[in-house]
């Protein structure tokens, strides 16, 4: 136990946690510390009391006193009795709420952070890390107040009455505990290894799982029932041969401190019997004794596996801070201001960006989307489109050079201010396991019921989703699983739609859209552009020849720009090239 606080890396760990945790539930846990110290001292007197219980009834036999005896003794247990229940149920309620805490600053850390970081972490990692190491941290507040506070004052209050009562013989009840303490520790250097591999055989029973959750048309498409098989039973039994481990390592605490604590009990009572019968003692100071070595036993074992539940529960711990310490991959700038009213115009500057250190994607790119237009970004894959889109609601910061709204360096203005400038729709549509009418009112939460309904007409959904059980009360399932492909677009359009901000990001937005409703989405965008500065990506070209500039990438460069009449002009131009293989057979 020693060798485990006198590490460095503990000590900080710990002395954050309680400096967190402890103080903000002081009280609470003030209350339960007070409880916990009447039951070690109601523990020590249980022990103290034998002497004259046996002394009455073996020795003078006075009824009167008797009577007393009996009464205190009633008086010790349900004082100890109330304590417990005091001391259980603050302790609940301060733990519960730092595990709440805990969850909630989790939370938030990760919203704080950019798309790089989830990039970082796969989401069963993140979904371990918030449930688990927030439970983690309750436990080691909750081994330390209990361990040191009621298992170490009971013992020390046991030790005590041993030695008043008969100091000889306690000399050598105290032999077998360093003994005991010897061999529990050497126990213990496995133990973290083994809940560290434990934490990532959940974390992939978890990953397991979402995949065939996420991924199940794949999975029966392709007949992998039996890959998918293969690798939960083999997540499954690694976590049971750790968790087995573990548990080994616990369980054979409690033999080793019976086996020592039966050796040394039944020296005692083969010595205090041989005093009692040859040498005359008191029998009520040999039964004191005895009761305070026996109800020594259960503290003493607790505090000789503190540490397996402290390794275990700091692995967590560690966890739990290695999200709260990791540097935020894009932060607001300490002077950041929101965004001033403008006409909505963005401009790039010379931006060079690469998602890694050797693959730019965009390389001194200079852009202007003026404000109130509509602007379409078209060319092959990987040509830097969606990265452009990226920038400007800033999930990334560019390498080198800026991004301008309205002239301000978006670096320097608030990203609240920024991204409620700004509605999105994207290829990759989500929705939230919700109803019809939520999913499309998170494009703006104080909208009426006719302003959805409103939105979900300019975007072609309100004639599919009145044909729902229950309109726009139905429940869509997870990702709206219980809806087509194209319904699910057409939601998202509308919930864009219904955010009515200045600009209006598109990026292949109607790839999930046939030909008719990809031709009603063409014509309510052209209400729905009148006033917006639009920047729509497409790789059909139909759904952007009335865009007021096309601008073609490629290698993270603008090889050219102009009107799709324009573009159509040069016989040898990337665009033309691109509008004649659509037109092929």
């Amino acid at each position: 136990m020693l060798k485990f606080f006198r590490s460095s890396a503990n000590q900080r760990l710990i002395g954050r946690l309680l400096s967190e945790s402890f103080r903000q539930h002081a009280p609470a846990y003030g209350i339960a510390i007070l409880a916990m110290l009447v039951v070690a001292a109601m523990t020590g007197a249980s022990a103290w009391i034998m002497r004259d219980v046996t002394n009455e009834f073996v020795l003078t036999k006075d009824i009167e006193k008797i009577y007393i005896i009996a009464g205190a003794v009633a008086g010790i247990f349900i004082t100890k009795g109330l304590a417990t229940y005091i001391q259980a149920l603050f302790l609940s309620r301060a733990g519960n709420s730092i595990i709440a805490e805990r969850q909630r600053k989790i939370y938030d850390r990760i919203l704080e952070h950019g798309i790089e970081f989830y990039h970082s972490y796969s989401s069963s990692d993140l979904i371990i890390r918030l449930t688990q190491s927030a439970q983690a941290a309750r436990t080691v507040v909750d081994v330390l107040v209990t361990s040191f506070v009621r298992d170490l004052f009971s013992l020390l209050g046991l030790v005590a009455v041993m030695v008043i009562q008969q100091p000889a013989m306690s000399l050598f009840a105290f032999v077998v505990g360093p003994i005991a303490i010897f061999l529990v520790q050497r126990l213990l250097k496995r133990a973290r290894r083994y809940m560290e591999m434990q934490f990532l055989s959940v974390s992939k029973i978890v990953q397991v799982m979402q995949e065939t959750v996420f991924g199940v048309r794949i999975v029966k498409s392709f007949n992998l029932e039996s890959t998918m098989r293969s690798q939960m039973n083999t997540a499954v039994t690694d976590l049971q041969h750790r968790a087995n481990s573990i548990a080994a390592i616990e369980a054979v605490t409690s033999p080793i401190m019976e086996t020592l604590a039966g050796i040394a009990i039944a020296g005692v009572i083969l010595v205090s019997g041989y005093m009692i019968v040859q040498g005359g003692y008191s029998p009520g100071s040999i039964m004191s004794f005895i009761t305070a070595l026996l109800l020594a036993y259960e503290p003493a074992k607790r505090l000789a596996r503190t540490r397996v539940a402290l390794e275990t529960g700091m692995v967590g711990v560690r966890m739990m801070y290695e999200i709260s310490d990791r540097p935020l991959s894009l932060e607001e700038a300490p002077d950041a201001k929101p965004l001033k009213k403008g006409p909505g115009e963005i401009r790039f500057e010379d931006v060079s960006f690469s998602y890694r250190d050797d693959e730019a994607v965009l390389s001194q790119l200079n852009l202007v989307f003026p404000a109130g237009q509509m602007t379409a970004l078209v060319g092959t894959s990987g040509g830097g489109k969606s990265t452009v889109m990226n920038l400007i609601m800033r999930l990334y910061d560019p390498d080198s050079g800026r991004v301008l709204f309205d002239g301000e360096d978006i670096k320097h203005t608030t990203l609240h201010s920024l991204r409620d400038r700004i509605s999105y729709v994207s290829q990759d549509t989500f929705l939230f396991s919700d109803t019809i009418l939520y999913n499309i009112r998170m494009g703006r939460q104080d909208a009426t019921d006719e302003e959805v309904i409103e939105a979900a007409k300019a975007a072609n959904a309100h004639e599919f989703i009145m044909a729902t059980p229950e309109g726009y009360q139905t429940q869509i399932g997870e990702n709206g699983v219980f809806l087509s492909g194209g319904q699910r677009q057409r939601l998202s359009i509308a919930r864009a739609m219904l955010r009515r901000s200045q600009v209006l990001l598109l990026d292949e937005a109607t790839s999930a859209l046939d030909a008719e409703s990809e031709a009603l989405f063409r014509d309510a965008l052209e209400h729905l552009k009148e006033g917006r500065t639009t920047i729509a990506i497409a790789h059909r070209l139909s759904t952007v020849h009335q865009a007021n500039n096309i601008i073609v990438m490629e290698a993270g460069k603008a090889i050219e720009q102009g009107t799709h009449k324009e573009l159509l002009k040069r016989e040898n131009g990337a665009y033309r090239k691109l509008y004649d293989f659509q037109l092929m057979p």
